[in-house]
């Protein structure tokens, strides 16, 4: 009995330190005001649905410019020779980070998101977000080995002649970064987006380091992350679950997103430069060593970029939105704080 009780005291500090979570940048509110309505759901679908057709138009696009044409398979393949010259150790450190993403390690993560969803009081937001990994890789997998093929438009063997595209692995860590973006509550996304995009980013960029992928292969991993993310949030919004945030915006965030849209500038900037010099080298297929280098490292910045532009879209749709915690009958409103509680949750 006793055990019970005490179990039921800690889900109820769970759910209030959560809901000061979701609440911690508000404006601070007098005690006991007038009881204000409760907040409009956002009914802006349009959003998600632009967004979601241009990411499924920036797929088609990237097979059939890199795919499906002779330049581009043949700059991609001289790309991945230009990673035949990479150290060993880096080699090394490529694919045993790759290797780390196993069955056992997705199932993870997926219950990592699920387990944020279902502490926030919100099923149907756990569902989503372990939706959005599943289906993701999912028609990754599917279009990978059954629906997409890799014509014979040249002369090729081994693995540079069989088709990888979309990444999976890319799928999986760009799938889990945004999942966790609509997961965790609003106080906490600028901090989770520093983090995991630094993994999705290494993960993205160590295919092709590995030659595990083509730099096709993860921005069209990116877009089929982004695809299924809207298509999550246009759900989440129909059933009224997705709110604007009215709290004071966070300076911490405004400097995790410039550090990530100065790194895209500079990212992209540099591989665009590599590129036009490697457009400059004649035929791929005929690449010297320099050439071959300059290959592989504008593949691994446009990898990167592609990455990072994906997160940048994500977050600014989801800018200044949020999806509060379910309020249950232990855990305050905003306008009946605890007694003994700080006056404003910030100082949690």
């Amino acid at each position: 009995m006793a055990g019970r009780i005490v179990g039921r005291d800690l889900m109820d500090h769970l759910d209030t330190w959560l809901y000061w979570q979701d609440h911690a940048a508000d404006p601070v509110t007098p005690r006991n005001p007038v009881q204000t309505s409760t907040p409009t759901p956002v009914n802006a679908p349009i959003r998600w649905i632009i967004t979601g057709v241009l990411a499924l138009i920036a797929l088609i696009g990237v097979y059939l410019l890199a795919i499906c044409t002779r330049t581009g398979q043949a700059w991609e393949n001289a790309a991945l020779r230009g990673a035949d010259q990479v150290d060993p150790e880096t080699l090394d450190t490529a694919r045993n980070d790759l290797g780390e993403i196993t069955t056992y390690t997705l199932a993870g993560a997926i219950l990592l998101v699920g387990v944020v969803g279902l502490l926030r009081r919100r099923v149907d937001l756990a569902v989503a977000g372990m939706g959005l990994i599943i289906v993701g890789l999912g028609i990754t997998e599917v279009l990978k080995r059954f629906v997409l093929v890799r014509p014979e438009l040249l002369e090729t063997s081994g693995h540079y002649a069989h088709n990888s595209f979309p990444s999976g692995h890319t799928t999986i860590a760009m799938t889990v970064l945004l999942a966790l973006l609509i997961v965790v509550p609003y106080r906490w996304r600028g901090v989770t987006m520093f983090f995991a995009t630094l993994y999705a980013l290494g993960i993205g960029a160590q295919t092709v380091t590995a030659k595990w992928h083509r730099v096709s292969d993860t921005l069209g991993a990116d877009a089929v992350a982004l695809l299924c993310a809207c298509a999550v949030s246009w759900w989440l919004m129909r059933r009224g679950r997705i709110i604007r945030h009215t709290g004071r915006p966070l300076v911490s965030r405004t400097i995790i997103v410039t550090f990530w849209a100065l790194a895209l500038a500079f990212v992209g900037a540099a591989g665009a430069i590599i590129l036009d010099a490697t457009a400059n080298q004649g035929d791929p297929a005929q690449f010297d060593a320099t050439a071959l280098d300059n290959a592989y490292l504008a593949a691994n910045a446009l990898a990167i970029a592609g990455s990072i532009a994906t997160l940048l879209i994500f977050w600014g749709l989801w800018r200044r939105l949020e999806i509060p915690a379910k309020s249950t009958g232990t855990t305050p409103i905003p306008d009946q704080e605890p007694a003994g509680w700080p006056v404003h949750a910030g100082h949690l």
